[in-house]
């Protein structure tokens, strides 16, 4: 009978993800071949594979269909419990030092990134670019990916992974959910970064057993990203020491500062953080 239980967590975990992918890679290829065929592209270029970055536009209604649907299709089918029991519980506290946490490890994370020559790929990062210019670019980026991410890769995938793994195993679970959101990125840069994140996502999510906490985490860092890449565009293309005009002295006093922010929020989280009974 356990061994029956197992199988099955893991056969919807499988299917999550599935589901997942072949959504957003469905919407994808819709989106393209419409825009392709509305801009009237050239027969050929379709034949060799279209060019992604050069079609924003196309991944943006793609974004936003296939989130719509996944969202809808995860909460539908109950794949991704929804209670209001967990807000009741006016978690405000928690919610306010989850944003906190978001603000203070963008520049630490930034920092340890570079330092270990962690970098884009080009055409990665014209997408990225291309998505953030055009309009909708936020309400992708800053609303509807905390969202939908949240729901499928911790209130469904890591939800599942957690009934396999108990007590201190629990971290088992936690990593795994969290290697496979940054395996869904689709390139190593942003794969890391989404892995990290997935473990600080997923510990909020495996002691709160909310997504709340984590959409508010993933909104502000989303959010964040997308204030500088409008507000600071020579930081797009540059280094974070950028950020402080060349001045190292002023970087490092970033860094201490986010720092600053960043470990009383998990001081504060690690306190406040407890699972509400339904």
């Amino acid at each position: 009978m356990e061994n029956k239980k197992s199988l099955e967590s893991i056969l919807y975990v499988v299917l999550f993800v599935s589901t997942f992918f072949i959504i957003q890679a469905l919407f994808q290829f819709i989106a393209i071949f419409i825009y392709a065929y509305l801009k009237e592209i050239a027969v050929n270029e379709v034949r060799q594979g279209i060019q992604i970055g050069k079609h924003s536009p196309a991944i943006i209604i793609s974004s936003l269909l296939s989130s719509l649907v996944s969202i809808a299709l995860f909460i539908k089918l109950k794949w991704s419990p929804i209670s209001r029991t967990y807000l009741k519980s006016k978690p405000w506290a928690v919610l306010t030092w989850a944003g906190f946490l978001g603000l203070g490890a963008i520049l630490p994370a930034q920092y340890i990134y570079e330092r270990l020559q962690v970098e884009m790929a080009q055409n990665v990062a014209e997408l990225f670019k291309g998505i953030m210019n055009e309009t909708g670019g936020y309400l992708v980026v800053g609303i509807l990916a905390p969202i939908g991410e949240e729901l499928i890769f911790r209130g469904a995938v890591l939800r599942k992974l957690l009934t396999l793994f108990e007590g201190k195993k629990r971290w088992i679970a936690i990593f795994i959910s969290a290697a496979i959101f940054g395996a869904i990125h689709g390139n190593f840069a942003q794969g890391i970064h989404a892995t990290l994140f997935g473990m600080l996502l997923g510990w909020m999510y495996m002691r709160t057993g909310s997504v709340l906490p984590g959409i508010a985490l993933h909104w502000v860092n989303n959010t964040v990203a997308y204030l500088m890449f409008k507000l600071l565009p020579e930081m797009n293309d540059g280094k974070l020491i950028d950020l402080f005009h060349g001045d190292e002295r002023m970087m490092y006093g970033g860094l201490f500062f986010s720092l600053c922010i960043l470990v009383p929020s998990i001081f504060q989280l690690a306190l406040r953080m407890k699972k509400v009974s339904e």
